[in-house]
């Protein structure tokens, strides 16, 4: 569907240069002399890669109408990460470079939401945040107060976080799947 470009909005998919990008950005500018102008940051879906471009506000751009399921992740390999829409038994895989840092913090069984065109998945749209169960850190020691310290922990996905130093083994925390970053710690 073309629209005119000073109607984007971040989240939206377009096609660009015959490839899939999605908004990242996109905000408004009129400069004194010329055409408004509609500045966006733009990722594209296959390569990760993002890229800064100024569309001229009455210029045709071709949207596209992108579904956003929930899905059950169901595994990972050296490759891939598959997901299960679970209305229709369907599978979809995503290259691991596609889904990014995220990926180490995926859960089995646990739900998802899978952006899909065309019957073919593009990106996933991570969470703010994952609860995770520490199950390999050092004991704290009494006295080992200094305000801010921290130490390794390793979580049930496998991936190695820095907590706090009264984290420890069994605790449940949040974790920033974007940045692999401490959240807190909560109860089940």
């Amino acid at each position: 569907m073309k629209t005119s470009a000073g109607g984007l909005k971040k989240g939206e998919f377009i096609r660009y240069q015959g490839e899939i990008w999605m908004l990242q950005k996109a905000d408004f500018y009129s400069p004194g002399k010329g055409s408004a102008l509609m500045k966006a940051r733009i990722k594209n879906i296959i390569t990760g890669k993002n890229i800064d471009y100024a569309f001229k506000s009455n210029e045709d751009v071709e949207t596209l109408e992108v579904d956003c399921l929930e899905m059950q992740y169901l595994y990972k390999d050296a490759e891939n990460a598959y997901f299960m829409d679970q209305r229709t038994y369907n599978q979809y895989s995503l290259p691991i470079g596609v889904v990014g840092e995220p990926v180490k913090f995926l859960k089995d069984g646990k739900s998802y939401f899978v952006y899909v065109y065309d019957d073919k998945a593009l990106t996933m749209r991570p969470a703010l945040s994952v609860k995770l169960k520490i199950v390999e850190t050092d004991a704290a020691i009494k006295g080992d107060t200094v305000s801010g310290g921290k130490k390794p922990a390793k979580v049930e996905t496998g991936v190695t976080v820095m907590v706090p130093l009264f984290v420890k083994v069994g605790d449940l925390i949040t974790v920033n799947p974007e940045t692999g970053e401490y959240g807190e710690r909560v109860k089940e």
